[in-house]
């Protein structure tokens, strides 16, 4: 019998074919096609780019932190960038930076346990960083100072929140930034707590800012004199009160961008409890050891 034509695909189509498709999918499916198609999900260059999202059905059916390591693993220090969403950890974000000593780009969107000496000693492992966006995330002051030593290469940083109190203002991470990253281009500080005093700072010790979000940052007052420097200076301005439809990070990634290898079975990400025995046989193919934390 003939071999299917995805089976004969250069592997440069296979790989495009994969990096359209979501977690799931890979490692359900996609890898378990063919040999050509498992060779090719298997190379590090498929996994320079990593996307991670939680959802309800991830959630409860996968371990999402074990997909990511595998992930990592994968990636054979050629990972670049990384966006995790939702469950990062302590453990997690140190493992992914020992790891990846290429990485230029990390964005961790609600990663709520995540402690500010992980992201500080996280940090630490990447010298080639140029964007930082952490959106919901815990950051502090000692974290900026270590941005501002250890990753000399940053451009873009960005640290959002939508959660404050309009009455409580606050410049310390302004005046952080100001002192600590001189060399960035592109900065976001949406919800931010800082007031006037803040942004003068910024506007001095980051002379090279193209983009500046301050929406919702609230206890900004841009009048005067501070309004034209802003206007004078910055090329693309967003002000406190500018219309925000949603929150600027409020978008829907594909499940998965690109992900983890199932160096055994698909069953290695399922969360505790849960199994893949209901599935057709059909999707393991593979003679497989299954595992669970």
């Amino acid at each position: 019998m003939a071999s299917p034509p995805w089976e004969k695909l250069p592997p440069e189509i296979a790989a495009a074919i994969l990096h359209k498709l979501g977690a799931v999918e890979i490692l359900t499916t996609a890898q378990k096609v063919c040999p050509t198609w498992r060779r090719v999900s298997l190379e590090p260059s498929m996994w320079r780019c990593i996307k991670m999202e939680h959802s309800r059905a991830t959630g409860r059916l996968y371990d999402l932190k074990k997909m990511c390591r595998h992930a990592v693993d994968l990636s054979r220090g050629q990972l670049t960038d990384i966006t995790i969403h939702s469950f990062c950890t302590n453990d997690l974000l140190l493992y992914i930076s020992q790891r990846s000593i290429q990485l230029s780009r990390l964005c961790l969107q609600d990663c709520h346990d995540i402690g500010g000496d992980a992201l500080t000693a996280a940090l630490k492992n990447l010298p080639l960083l140029e964007e930082l966006h952490l959106q919901n995330s815990s950051f502090d002051v000692k974290a900026i100072e270590t941005v501002g030593r250890y990753c000399p290469l940053l451009k873009s940083f960005k640290l959002n929140s939508d959660v404050f109190d309009p009455e409580e203002a606050c410049d310390l991470e302004a005046l952080a930034i100001a002192e600590n990253m001189h060399g960035l281009r592109h900065l976001e500080l949406y919800g931010n707590k800082m007031t006037n005093v803040g942004l003068k700072a910024i506007l001095e010790g980051c002379p090279n800012l193209e983009s500046l979000d301050l929406r919702r940052s609230i206890n900004v007052d841009l009048v005067g004199d501070l309004e034209r420097l802003c206007l004078q200076r910055i090329k693309d301005l967003k002000l406190p009160h500018n219309y925000t439809r949603r929150y600027p990070w409020d978008t829907h990634y594909d499940m998965f961008c690109i992900w983890a290898d199932v160096s055994d079975s698909e069953d290695d990400f399922f969360a505790d409890g849960d199994s893949a025995s209901d599935c057709d046989d059909d999707y393991f193919p593979l003679n497989v050891l299954l595992f669970y934390d």
